[in-house]
């Protein structure tokens, strides 16, 4: 099948992948346009430019598909199909009308469960035990269109974080997607509508979002640490310093007396060596890391900073 694809980040590129290798013909990608990063805010290219550029596949890297001339170039490839896997934008009417067969998409959550831009925090968040991939058809709204496929991944591990199950989910949702074009294209599916009654929506996450309040359950900041991991992480502050939280474990009910935000060591041998007490249990820290300097085991970071014992956070 004559495809083009758009995506963005690195955990997109096995679909791709999967795509040429199934023996599809990728005419284009589109991508978003490079941005400036790192401390020399120099431009860098989004993960899935390089890897199309390394397989030989023109690039396209629209500003707005808000402008007719960016839609008139995907056109002009003349796609059987358009296949998206995490682009970073909604895509308009428009493009989705480019191609005989619409645009196709890889959304990392059992639809209609968990629509929107920030569907794999939200499963580990909201407590979800399992996860899963649905391969849909895109139209107007955001991840409403109806369904071609699903498969669930089975259970969600008790220490994985966004940043170990969305590659999981997109490895499952390249497979997925390989079985279900051929299909699609012969006309052998029936496209199901989704139940927009069971249906949930994630918000796109902020900075903001990954501050500890320790009055929460601690299940909850368990959940907390592993679903905003890498982006936007989880933080406290001691001493007037941001302290990340890049691991941790639910300890539970703890001394009598722990207040929220209060550290307090735990015996040897546990699955944490301190925990942060919140409003109805301990939260065991497992790996941390001070503003101004590098992640480190909790064992480690109390050898460099006894005084954290006591403390009360954030303070």
């Amino acid at each position: 099948m004559r495809l083009v694809f758009i995506g963005t980040p690195d955990y997109a590129i096995p679909v791709l992948t999967a795509l040429l290798e199934a023996g599809h013909q990728v005419v284009g990608v589109v991508t978003q346009p490079d941005r400036a990063g790192g401390r020399s805010r120099r431009l860098e290219a989004p993960p899935m430019k390089r890897a199309a550029l390394e397989r030989g596949i023109p690039v396209l890297q629209p500003s707005s598909f808000r402008d007719p001339g960016a839609v008139a170039q995907v056109a002009a490839l003349e796609p059987q199909g358009l296949v998206v896997a995490s682009y970073g934008k909604i895509l308009p009417p428009s493009l989705l009308e480019a191609s005989p067969l619409g645009a196709v998409n890889v959304h990392p959550s059992l639809l209609p469960r968990h629509r929107g831009p920030s569907p794999v925090a939200t499963a580990i968040l909201e407590g979800d035990e399992t996860a899963g991939v649905t391969i849909m058809l895109l139209d107007k709204g955001m991840d409403t269109g109806p369904i071609l496929a699903q498969e669930s991944t089975g259970p969600i591990g008790p220490q994985e974080t966004a940043e170990t199950l969305t590659p999981r989910l997109f490895q499952l949702g390249a497979r997925l997607l390989v079985g279900t074009l051929g299909a699609w294209g012969r006309g052998e599916l029936a496209p199901r509508p989704q139940d927009d009654a069971l249906a949930t929506v994630s918000r796109r996450l902020t900075r903001e979002d990954g501050e500890l309040d320790f009055h929460a359950p601690h299940q909850r900041l368990w959940r907390q640490v592993r679903a905003y991991q890498p982006w936007p992480g989880t933080y406290t502050r001691w001493g007037g310093r941001v302290l990340k939280l890049l691991a941790a474990v639910p300890v539970g009910q703890g001394p009598d007396g722990v207040a929220p935000g209060e550290v307090v060591e735990l015996p040897a041998g546990g699955d944490a060596p301190w925990a942060i007490g919140a409003v109805d249990g301990l939260l065991g820290v497992r790996q941390l890391q001070i503003e101004g300097k590098r992640p480190v085991s909790a064992r480690d970071f109390l050898q460099g900073y006894p005084g954290i014992i006591g403390a009360r956070l954030p303070s």
